[in-house]
């Protein structure tokens, strides 16, 4: 059973991430003029999409069952229980009220039973095709039922929620889509809420004609729409890259330029991390990639258990902001704030380029302080190795000129695919089995899968917020806590951020924070000198970053937990040690929203906003500053320069860092004063001493 249930599986998997990559071509085909809906028109499109998640979750859950606690579901469980009785209490058939009462036990009761988990993957996989033929069939009556659904299209809706927040459970856990319910319920009993967040208390029918009925709300509303234009296709390409082959080409190349330096294991995984997020785009993916390649290589110089997995979390969460393949959380950037996805890219690349000095510095200080001996590797990867492989960097250079270009995503990241494949199969050293070939493919789908079931319940989430305006009352608490503060706020917001990201996939965190809080920083951030747009750009990049910290960030730290897994540590201990090494890139995020010049490191906002002459000063000085900090702050968190400094000094240079990141000209030269000193004074009485050390290194 289970190996025809394992070859269906790759079927469907790969008819899905064929389906996908066929509509990118699909209009300069012949077959453009037959219109067919599932090809042709973006609702259907995300409805196929949103039924492929689905079909392939549940299958993956039966195949690969994955332990629940029941007592975390609990509140999950209780709240899709009230939004059955509300269904049940509409003015409908009776068969379909009893119906939906199935419907809820076929996803809802192994939150409770956890014994009948196997089972009922199978009946939601079956399930999953009522909702999404019925949309394939009725799409254009739909959209104008939207607000006055009929009978049918209620228990359609009532199914496609309940599916959708099962798969989500058995891929990701309960947390999401319990966050989901809440909002939900309070948008069916906002009326009975006292004071500010109350709201009128909507039909349920209502609701669920615009969750299911409605082409830019609900499960198939615009944020969905970032997964099916853009998410499968990173994935897709990052699978093929690693399944043909390129993934151990990379590895070879980035140990090719770290030398035999005690530091090396750090170096090495940090220019692999960038390397394979050139790629990848995932966290989590990329740490474990970095780790199982470089763990021999930390056992080999002696590094700390719990200081090497720190780094590899660290380095492998970088993806997420590495251009040209970032998180997803860049796209839902485009689509919501309607900017081209190359000023992302130019906005990312600074931050980027600050957050690996920050991992490296800390990597170097570390080993000088426990004086670990040189990387002993019998033999090294010379250039010419570099030279044979280094076309598997021309897709990349692709992706950055075609965008630059002007031209869809999509289309960009498809061709790059296909430029990976004619590579793999062209070069007889690296030439795969076309077995290869069919599990990139299946892969590309399979792995997006709890990515793009987060997507989908953020896209509903926002439609709930949208609805109740709980955004706007929301600002208004935002406002009033801060005392029109703009660090405040920003302060609030950053901590706001990490708590939900313990819960919740990164970008359901920005999504969140973009929704809730976006508008009350962008508000204060322009009465405190910065333009209107430079001011949306610097907020939502701001919270981009700290949605991407939550991956570092104990006590649930994805990153931290993946490295663990390969490491051999205690995943909290390693979420510590991550966020540690991360320390500086915390500082990083608030300093890009709390001044004008803050914003230079995302260079793009002081261009639009300044002449170029006074633009490019800001950059320079930002940059510099900013430079010093992060140099600043990890000798303080290690404790060493030169020599291993007091208390005191560590307080000192820690302080001065901390100045050094708020974007003020007079705290930076004053900072610089203070901590300048006391680095001269541990590099002169330690001159003579560390040269030996300096030699090994």
């Amino acid at each position: 059973m289970d190996t025809v249930m394992k070859r269906l599986l790759t079927v469907l998997a790969v008819s899905g991430t064929l389906y996908h990559l066929y509509i990118v071509i699909h209009p300069f085909t012949p077959f453009a003029d037959l219109h067919i809906s599932i090809l042709d028109l973006t609702q259907v499109q995300r409805a196929v999409h949103v039924f492929l998640i689905a079909l392939l979750g549940y299958l993956v859950s039966f195949i690969r069952p994955k332990p629940r606690s029941w007592l975390g579901a609990l509140p999950l469980a209780l709240m899709t229980i009230l939004i059955m009785i509300e269904f049940v209490r509409l003015d409908l058939p009776i068969p379909l009220k009893a119906f939906a009462v199935v419907i809820w036990g076929c996803t809802m009761l192994p939150t409770l039973l956890p014994s009948t988990q196997k089972w009922s993957n199978m009946a939601c996989a079956l399930l999953s095709f009522m909702p999404f033929i019925y949309l394939v069939v009725n799409y254009e009556k739909l959209i104008y039922r939207a607000i006055m659904p009929e009978p049918w299209d209620l228990i359609m809706s009532f199914s496609e929620v309940l599916l959708v927040l099962g798969v989500i459970f058995r891929l990701s856990g309960p947390i999401m889509p319990t966050i989901v319910m809440i909002f939900l319920l309070y948008n069916i009993f906002g009326d009975a809420i006292p004071g500010l967040f109350a709201n009128p208390g909507f039909d349920f029918d209502m609701l669920l004609g615009k969750l299911y009925c409605e082409t830019e709300a609900g499960i198939f509303g615009s944020i969905t729409g970032v997964s099916v234009k853009y998410l499968i296709y990173f994935t897709t390409m990052g699978a093929i890259v690693a399944r043909l082959n390129f993934g151990m080409i990379i590895a070879n190349i980035a140990l090719l330029f770290v030398g035999r330096s005690p530091a090396s294991p750090g170096r090495a995984c940090s220019v692999m991390a960038v390397l394979m997020g050139m790629f990848s785009g995932s966290g989590a993916a990329d740490t474990q990639f970095v780790a199982t390649l470089t763990r021999p290589l930390f056992r080999k110089v002696g590094y700390d258990k719990l200081v090497a997995a720190g780094v590899v979390a660290t380095v492998g969460s970088i993806a997420y902001i590495t251009p040209p393949v970032m998180g997803s959380i860049s796209f839902i950037m485009v689509e919501l704030l309607s900017i081209p996805y190359s000023w992302i890219i130019a906005m990312a690349l600074g931050p980027m380029l600050l957050y690996l000095f920050g991992i490296v510095t800390y990597n170097e200080l570390y080993v000088l302080k426990e004086k670990l001996p040189p990387l002993e590797i019998s033999s090294l990867i010379d250039f010419s190795y570099f030279k044979r492989y280094c076309y598997v960097f021309i897709p990349i250079i692709f992706i950055i000129v075609m965008i630059y270009r002007g031209y869809s995503i999509n289309i960009t990241v498809t061709a790059a695919a296909i430029l990976f494949v004619v590579f793999a199969y062209a070069d007889p050293s690296i030439r795969p089995p076309f077995s290869n070939l069919i599990q990139a493919l299946e892969e590309g789908i399979i792995g997006l899968l709890p990515i793009a079931s987060a997507v989908i319940a953020a896209n509903m989430i926002m439609s709930m917020m949208v609805m109740s305006g709980l955004a706007s009352k929301f600002s208004i608490i935002l406002m009033e806590i801060s005392g029109s503060s703009l660090l405040l706020a920003v302060l609030f917001t950053g901590l706001f951020s990490l708590i939900l990201g313990m819960g919740v996939p990164p970008i359901a965190t920005y999504v969140l924070t973009s929704a809730l809080t976006a508008p009350t920083i962008q508000k204060l951030a322009m009465l405190n000198g910065i333009p209107e747009e430079a001011a949306l750009l610097a907020t939502h990049m701001f919270l981009f970053y700290f949605a991407v910290l939550a991956e570092v960030t104990p006590p649930v730290a994805l990153s931290a937990y993946a490295s663990s897994s390969v490491m051999g540590t205690d995943p909290i201990r390693t979420g510590v040690f991550a966020a540690r090494v991360a320390l500086p890139k915390y500082l990083i995020g608030l300093t890009l929203i709390l001044s004008l010049s803050g914003t230079a490191l995302l260079i793009v906002p002081v261009l639009q906003s300044l002449p170029l002459g006074e633009a490019l000063g800001h950059i320079i000085f930002t940059f510099l500053f900013t430079i010093m900090g992060v140099f600043y702050l990890n000798v303080a968190v290690v404790g060493f320069f030169r020599k291993n400094l007091s208390t005191l000094e560590r307080y000192v240079v820690g302080i001065a860092a901390v100045m050094l990141f708020y974007p003020s000209y007079l705290y930076s030269v004053i900072a610089v004063v203070v901590a300048t000193p006391v680095l001269i004074r541990a590099y002169v009485k330690t001159r003579g001493v560390a040269e030996p050390l300096g030699q090994a290194s």
